[in-house]
């Protein structure tokens, strides 16, 4: 009998699995922190007898490198993924058995090409006893959606998106309806064209309602390449990084720092980020820090918005949320912060300095302000805001924002998100940057409840 489990990389919205039977199991798509993958196998008791990728990730920087030298599995890379270290190489058909039990076919793994989110990227069939029980898509055919195919080279954006089609349509046409589709992306990862449609699915769910299987490859391509949004600015190193081999991660505590320090750092431009929840950094924080909540999706975001290698000092509430948020951050290549402080922010600064501060408020509180004086900031992404908008607001997307601070008009700035997160993170960057800023923390469903002009694009 085998097992499947999921691993579940929530602040990426990815997923990996470790599949396998009595003895032997395979890691699909590990994260770089493979102590989740080391802890889910022993667990089942199994060892790792093979390690596989679906393509190289341009999300996330992978853990199969060094799950494959720690565990002495074979490392399994697409053949023609262009990769600076050894791994055994394969190709559509191939096949490698993960579990043999007494004599019998056990489980295998069979390989199946599926370009289209990358030329070179493979899908995994998962088969008991020579029947496809799962597969493996990786960023192919996803939950209700198909992984991007912009993120390789513009020039191949649209043979890729067709490619996409096609593979989709193989998979349906070759694998039996109740097969499980087991994606790495589709779950908030930016790699995904679409957000999931539900958890779980099949061959047969998908061929019923994934648009890549029910619509002809001009529309679905035409539909594909127009929902396409921004793309992380840090993905540029991950595929890099991913193809030179990624080294192993170190998450022991960084070194502490006191309020001297950390007002050095500030003074020298380099990042202070306080991983605390909005409503607390609002309340009081250290001036000139920026919010990035740690229950949030910080690696993206911070990741996002950071000048890349610029160093980064991380204050925390508990050790806990330290080490939480160390362990997100090395999954995309911010492998070591330059400092830490843990407690209250009273703590993280010299004596006789105050905090700094800025109010939060609802639609509703906006509503009754709204005046001349009022600046009112979208911070949504552009495909977010052509669903509507706030009559007369000015549209700057949070990833552009600390490159566009001059183009905002004077004033108190009130500034928006969809739910309150991102508008935290743009609050903070204002109010280091001196301005005077309120943070909308509400649901851009009430907008339209509180009377304010709500405006289709």
């Amino acid at each position: 009998m085998f097992f499947i489990d999921t691993i579940e990389v929530a602040g990426l919205g990815n997923r990996s699995y470790l599949a396998g039977g009595e003895r032997a199991a395979v890691a699909v798509d590990p994260p770089r922190d493979i102590d989740q993958v080391l802890a889910a196998a022993a667990r089942r008791g199994v060892r790792i007898s093979h390690v596989v990728e679906t393509h190289v990730h341009n999300d996330y920087v992978s853990g199969g490198l060094e799950l494959s030298r720690i565990t002495g599995a074979a490392y399994l890379v697409p053949a023609d993924a262009r990769v600076s270290f050894e791994r055994t190489p394969v190709r559509d058909g191939d096949s490698v058995s993960v579990d043999d039990t007494d004599g019998a076919a056990g489980l295998t793994l069979r390989v199946m090409a599926t370009p289209g989110h990358t030329p070179h990227h493979s899908s995994y069939v998962l088969e008991e006893n020579g029947a496809a029980v799962a597969v493996f898509t990786g960023g192919s055919l996803l939950i209700g959606t198909v992984g991007r195919p912009d993120l390789v080279e513009p020039r191949l954006t649209e043979r890729l998106a067709r490619a996409q089609h096609a593979s989709a349509h193989r998979l349906a046409a070759e694998l039996p309806d109740e097969a499980a589709v087991l994606p790495t992306h589709g779950f908030g990862s930016f790699c995904s064209a679409g957000e999931a449609d539900g958890n779980a699915s099949t061959i047969g769910k998908e061929r019923a309602s994934n648009e890549a299987l029910t619509r002809n490859v001009d529309t679905f391509v035409a539909g594909l390449l127009a929902g396409l949004g921004d793309v992380p600015a840090y993905y540029a190193y991950m595929g890099p990084a991913n193809a030179a081999g990624p080294a192993p991660v170190d998450l022991t505590a960084p070194a502490l720092a006191d309020a001297d320090e950390i007002a050095a750092r500030l003074a020298a431009g380099e990042w202070v980020v306080d991983l605390r929840s909005r409503i607390a950094f609002a309340a009081g924080h250290v001036s000139g820090s920026f919010n990035f909540e740690a229950e949030g999706q910080l690696a993206t975001y911070l990741a996002w918005l950071i000048p890349w290698g610029k160093p980064v000092t991380l204050l925390a509430a508990s050790a806990e949320q330290l080490a939480g948020a160390q362990r997100e951050l090395v999954r995309v290549g911010i492998d070591r912060p330059a400092a830490a402080a843990v407690g209250e922010p009273t703590d993280w600064v010299r004596e006789g300095e105050g905090l700094a501060a800025f109010p939060r408020a609802t639609f509703a509180d906006l509503a009754e302000r709204r005046g001349d004086d009022v600046v009112v900031l979208d911070v949504r992404r552009a495909s977010e805001r052509a669903g509507g908008f706030i009559e007369g607001s000015l549209h700057i997307p949070l990833h552009s924002l600390h490159c566009r601070l001059d183009e905002i008009p004077p004033g108190e700035v009130w500034v928006h998100c969809a739910g309150g997160m991102r508008a935290a993170i743009a609050a903070s960057l204002l109010d280091a940057a001196g301005r005077a800023v309120v943070a909308v923390d509400d649901s851009y469903d009430n907008a339209n409840k509180a009377g304010l002009l709500v405006r289709n694009a």
